[in-house]
C-alpha cells in the first residue's frame, strides 16, 4: 500500500472516485487477526479495506504479549542474582530496579514492534487501503465508518477483546489497574492484590513481585483453573516461596477505599477477612469488542460475554459475514487469532476449505516455572468418553533439572488406555514453553506413550522429561540409570 492509500475515516472528501469504496473484502480490526486476513486476500489479489479498531497492532503487541513477556523477563533477570545461591560457591546478589525506566523502556520496544510488524508492512502490499477507525458498524451492503459506507461482499470481524471488570460491591468506588494499567504504571506500587488466577493474574503477580512489589493473589477457585491439579499446585508452591501471598478458594464481598490504598474482603469457610494494599490490579478475564458494530441488527449471534459465534468455516451466524480472534467464542490466544483469520479468508474467498482445528493446540503461562499444556486434561478426556491412563513425574526425576538445582515442577501425560495414544499433556518447568511444542507434534501425529517412550532425547535437556513420563506409565524411571531406555 503506498502512503496515500491511508485514508481517514473522517476524509469524505477523499481524493478517490466513489468506486473507490467498493472492495473485495472488508475487515475491521488491525490486529493480528486483522492483518493475518488482509495479507491472506491481498496475496489472493483481492482488493482489501483494513479499518483501524483502536490502536494498530491491536492487543498483543501493544498491551500483551509483547510489554507482559518484556518485563516478565526483566523480572527473571532480576530475580536471577538472588536465586544463584541455590548453586555452591555462587553468593546471591541483589539488583536495583528503577521501575520508570523499566516502564519506559518497555513502552520504547512496543513502539518499535508496532512499526516493525504492523505499520511498516503496509506499503508491501498494494492491495490493502488502510482506514483510520472514526467509528466503525456493520450496515446492510458494507460498513459505515466516519460518515461514508465502504462496500464488500465479505467481511471479517477481529476487533479483539478488552478486560473484564468483575461485579463486585465497591469497585467502581475505587481506582482500579487492569493489565495494561499496571504495565504502564510510572511509579512502582509498594503493595498489590492481584484479583483473578489466571494466566494474566499469575503471570504479572510474579513479575511484581520479582520487582519488589508485595503481591497477594486471590482468586474464587484455584491457580490456573484449566491446568491439571498437580501442574497448578507445582506453580503454587513455586509462588508462595518467593513471597507472594495466594488465597484460593474464596468469594469476593466487596471492596473499598482506605487511606493510602485499597480493601478487598473476601469470605472463605464462612469467615469474612479484609486484604489490603497499595492497589487493585483486576485480572479476571476479557470480553470481546462488539457493543459499538451493529451486529445485532444484522443477526450476528454473539455469547453472554459478548463474544461472536462461529462455526469451524469461521462464519457468523450472518451470510458474508466471518469473524476471528478474541472477538469470537474461540481460544484467545494470538497465534489462533492469526490461524482463525487464515482459516477464515480461505474460505470467505473460496481459495482453499479450512476449518479451526485447535487439537493440538499448545498453551503457555509465562510464569517461572512456566506451565504449558496441549490436547485434553484428565478431566476432559473423561468427559469425552475415553477410558484414560495418566502418569505423572516430579521434575526431580528429570537429569536437566538435577542439574540446574532447580526441581520446581512436574509434567504429566494423558492417554486413551485402550489404544495407547497420547490425548494430552501438561508440564511446569523452567523452560516449559519451549517443550511443550514436541508434545504438540506428538499428538499431532497420533503418537501413542510407548512410541513417545522410544523416541531419543538429548540428554540433559528439559524436553526429555517427556520421554520420561511417557516411560512412567510401565516402569518406575527412579529406577533407571542415564539415558537408559
Amino acid at each position: 500500500m503506498k502512503m496515500d492509500q491511508t485514508v481517514k475515516a473522517d476524509d469524505c472528501c477523499s481524493t478517490k472516485d466513489a468506486s473507490s469504496d467498493s472492495y473485495d473484502l472488508i475487515v475491521v480490526g488491525a490486529g493480528s487477526a486483522g492483518f493475518s486476513a488482509s495479507i491472506t486476500a491481498a496475496g489472493a489479489g483481492k482488493r482489501v479495506a483494513l479499518v483501524g479498531h483502536g490502536t494498530i497492532g491491536g492487543t498483543c503487541v501493544n498491551v500483551g504479549c509483547v510489554p507482559s513477556k518484556a518485563m516478565i523477563r526483566a523480572a527473571e533477570a532480576a530475580h536471577d542474582g538472588a536465586s544463584a545461591a541455590r548453586f555452591p560457591g555462587i553468593a546471591p546478589c541483589t539488583h536495583a530496579v528503577n521501575w520508570g525506566a523499566l516502564v519506559q523502556g518497555t513502552s520504547d520496544l512496543v513502539d518499535e514492534m508496532r512499526h516493525k510488524k504492523y505499520i511498516d508492512l503496509l506499503p508491501a502490499y498494494e492491495n490493502v487501503t488502510y482506514i483510520e477507525e472514526g467509528s466503525a458498524r456493520l450496515v446492510e451492503g458494507g460498513v459505515a465508518v466516519g460518515g461514508r459506507v465502504i462496500s464488500a461482499p465479505r467481511i471479517l470481524i477481529a476487533t479483539g477483546s478488552r478486560p473484564h471488570m468483575p461485579a463486585i460491591e465497591g469497585i467502581d468506588t475505587v481506582e482500579t489497574l487492569d493489565s495494561t494499567g499496571l504495565l504502564t504504571l510510572p511509579d512502582r506500587p509498594e503493595s498489590i492484590i492481584v484479583l483473578g488466577g489466571g494466566y494474566i493474574g499469575c503471570e504479572l503477580a510474579q513479575m511484581a513481585s520479582r520487582l519488589g512489589v508485595k503481591v497477594t493473589l486471590v482468586t474464587r477457585s484455584r491457580l490456573l483453573p484449566g491446568a491439571e491439579p498437580e501442574v497448578a499446585d507445582a506453580l503454587i508452591e513455586a509462588l508462595e516461596s518467593e513471597g507472594i501471598a495466594v488465597e484460593t478458594g474464596l468469594t469476593y464481598v466487596s471492596v473499598a477505599k482506605v487511606a493510602g490504598g485499597v480493601t478487598l474482603t473476601i469470605e472463605r469457610g464462612g469467615k469474612t477477612e479484609a486484604l489490603t494494599a497499595e492497589r487493585l490490579v483486576v485480572t479476571t478475564g476479557r470480553i470481546a469488542n462488539t457493543e459499538s458494530l451493529g451486529i445485532e441488527a444484522l443477526g450476528i449471534e454473539t455469547d453472554a460475554r459478548g463474544s461472536i459465534k462461529i462455526g469451524t468455516d469461521m462464519a457468523t451466524t450472518r451470510a458474508g459475514v466471518w469473524a476471528a480472534g478474541d472477538v469470537t467464542d474461540r481460544d484467545q490466544f494470538v497465534y489462533m487469532a492469526a490461524y482463525g483469520a487464515k482459516v477464515a479468508i480461505n474460505n470467505a474467498l473460496g481459495l482453499e476449505p479450512m476449518r479451526y482445528e485447535n487439537a493440538a493446540m499448545p498453551w503457555v503461562a509465562f510464569t517461572d516455572p512456566q506451565v504449558a499444556g496441549v490436547g485434553l486434561s484428565e478431566a476432559e478426556a473423561k468427559t469425552a468418553g475415553y477410558e484414560v491412563k495418566t502418569s505423572v513425574i516430579t521434575l526431580d526425576n528429570v537429569p536437566r533439572a538435577a542439574a540446574a538445582r532447580d526441581t520446581r515442577g512436574a509434567i504429566k501425560l494423558v492417554a486413551d488406555a485402550k489404544t495407547d495414544r497420547l490425548l494430552g499433556g501438561q508440564i511446569a518447568a523452567p523452560e516449559g514453553s519451549d517443550a511443550i511444542q514436541t508434545l504438540a507434534m506428538a499428538l499431532k501425529f497420533g503418537m501413542t506413550t510407548r512410541a513417545l517412550g522410544e523416541t531419543i532425547f538429548p540428554y540433559l535437556t528439559t524436553v526429555e522429561g517427556l520421554k520420561l513420563a511417557a516411560q512412567t506409565f510401565d516402569k518406575d524411571v527412579a529406577k533407571l540409570s542415564c539415558c537408559a531406555g
